[in-house]
């Protein structure tokens, strides 16, 4: 998934950022409303991570933007406003959860875990493509029951292709899965990573949807 993380505090935007990075996500930052707003009306996330206090302006402004730009994606308000009137505005403009700071990463990865099952039709969070069980949780993917090593940046892409499986994940949204947005790639870095995954989860298990992106199938052989 794709996660846009606004947030004005440096030290604390660098841990949840590398965090979520280990764990295979694709990150984006923010420093400031007027940043957020960029970013959202230039990308469709996932997933934002929205703190309240900015220095420009209250976070909450900012769900009406996501809404409008993806009527799917989840906003999870990551705040120290810890009083109950404070949870109730933040839920009842249109955020999906609500963390107080401080707060335990384990926590919000089983919040964006959540998402992700939400996401994939089901309550498990294991995703199962053709001959492929890939586990969201646990980082584990294995083919006919065989475990299969991948490196972080191919689990980065997989778990990009193992979210909704019945829609196809255009190139942008896997290069971000690889790089992040303020890094740069050569233009065949993301086919050199889908042939290294091929490689390893077979040669069938993710289909080229020519001009619009890939798709897990998971193959059959």
């Amino acid at each position: 998934m794709n996660v846009l993380l606004v947030e004005d505090d440096v030290a604390l935007g660098d841990a949840v950022a590398s965090y979520l990075g280990v764990k295979g996500f694709a990150v984006e930052r923010a420093a400031s409303l007027g940043q957020a707003q960029a970013a959202v009306a230039a990308t469709p996330w996932d997933v934002v991570l929205l703190d309240l206090h900015l220095p420009d302006g209250d976070g909450l402004s900012l769900i009406r933007s996501v809404r409008d730009r993806s009527a799917a994606a989840s906003v999870i308000v990551l705040t120290a406003r810890d009083h109950v009137t404070d949870r109730i505005r933040g839920l009842d403009a249109g955020a999906d959860d609500y963390l107080v700071k401080p707060f335990d990463p384990d926590e919000l990865m089983a919040r964006l875990r959540a998402v992700e099952r939400c996401r994939n039709g089901g309550t498990s969070s294991l995703v199962k493509a053709g001959s492929l069980a890939i586990d969201l949780a646990a980082l584990a993917v294995t083919r006919h029951g065989k475990p299969i090593l991948l490196t972080a940046k191919e689990w980065s892409l997989l778990r990009v292709l193992a979210t909704r499986l019945d829609r196809i994940q255009q190139k942008e949204s896997l290069q971000k899965a690889l790089y992040g947005i303020a890094d740069e790639a050569t233009s065949n870095t993301l086919e050199v990573f889908i042939c290294n995954l091929r490689r390893k989860l077979g040669p069938d298990s993710i289909r080229t949807v020519r001009g619009l992106g890939y798709r897990l199938t998971g193959g059959k052989g």
